[in-house]
């Protein structure tokens, strides 16, 4: 009789063993949740938002983050696409509006109706599969050192004449968004006359940069009163350096703006947790996002700083047809390139 009781109290023993150690292996699972994020470098910067942001995220939910730079959004969107259905990676983060229809046509994102959506005007809803879903966005202009003795342009035409010589600096378009974003600019201006345009600025410009750091640089050292950036720019220098010298030149004809996304992959294999991912940016961490990006939050509900007061949003903004670049986008940037070389 004894030995079977304690043949019992043995087995009850190991039993609770078991029991505890799968509490904690079910414990260390639910720890190690996590999310591999792929993201354009300046997200990830020590000045981006994924400092302050991912920490957010991972305290409201548990969840962690592995924030993976990966250079600019074409470097960021080759990688997805060379690793397939091997990328280790959930959610890609930073897509533009203009380089989404090569990531679409690929099949490999998510559709997620996120209910966050309902607080985004539909202008910046740009894909109707709801793949990529919109984050923040922005407007292209010409940021104006107000210090220097040039007057403000009124137009891109105005930077064609003569008192505007050197005095501006812009980026290449094959190797920046931002060039890119002006030369969809001045098609939706111009027309087919664009290139005319191209060529009278190319003997105006001091500087065609490969990058807007390099550009931006340039520009705040006093090489030129004017550079090519976004209507947003200001707010860095309002928070951060609390000057209103630079200023957003904004012009009648109106603007190009560019929208940022971010999309589930196909692959994930955390789809709960990358929709919760979604939508934490596009509700608390709206602000975040904005203001480190200088750029305008998609959610109308977010309040934003002050400094905002000198991000004028003007009230022409246009964008090209999607399709249209994805037919058009090589000619164009051929024929910019022979322009531009003679």
């Amino acid at each position: 009789m004894k030995k079977h009781n304690l043949i019992m109290v043995l087995l009850l023993l190991v039993s609770s063993l078991l029991f505890a150690q799968g509490a904690i292996e079910s414990t260390e699972v639910a720890k190690e949740q996590s999310l591999t994020i792929y993201s354009y470098d300046s997200f990830a910067s020590e000045w981006g938002p994924g400092p302050t942001l991912i920490p957010l995220f991972e305290e409201k939910t548990g969840i962690k983050i592995n924030l993976v730079s990966c250079g600019d959004a074409g470097e960021m969107i080759a990688k997805v696409l060379s690793e397939g259905k091997n990328c280790p990676a959930d959610i890609i983060l930073g897509i533009s509006d203009d380089q989404s229809s090569l990531l679409l046509s690929k099949d490999i994102l998510k559709p997620y109706n996120s209910p966050a959506l309902a607080n985004i005007d539909e202008l910046l809803l740009f894909d109707d599969t709801k793949c990529l879903l919109p984050f923040d966005f922005g407007a292209f202009s010409l940021v104006y050192d107000s210090q220097s003795k040039v007057s403000k342009p009124t137009s891109l035409e105005d930077l064609t004449k003569s008192e505007y010589k050197d005095k501006f600096i812009l980026i290449d378009p094959r190797t920046s968004s931002v060039g890119l974003g002006l030369l969809f600019w001045t098609v939706e201006v111009f027309g087919d006359d664009y290139l005319n345009w191209w060529k009278q600025v190319k003997e105006n410009a001091l500087t065609i940069t490969d990058g807007w750091s390099t550009a931006y640089g340039l520009f705040t050292e006093g090489e030129a009163p004017l550079v090519l950036s976004y209507t947003t720019s200001p707010v860095y220098h309002v928070l951060w350096e609390d000057t209103t010298r630079y200023e957003a030149v904004i012009f009648d004809e109106g603007h190009y703006m560019t929208i940022e996304a971010a999309g589930i992959l196909k692959s994930s294999k955390n789809e709960k947790e990358a929709q919760q991912f979604i939508d934490f940016i596009l509700t608390e961490g709206q602000k975040e996002i904005a203001v480190a990006n200088s750029m305008y939050p998609v959610n109308k509900n977010t309040e934003l700083p002050s400094a905002y007061d000198y991000a004028p949003l003007p009230s022409k903004l246009f964008q090209l047809d999607k399709q249209y670049i994805a037919k058009n986008l090589d000619r164009i940037l051929k024929e910019w390139t022979e322009v531009m070389s003679k």
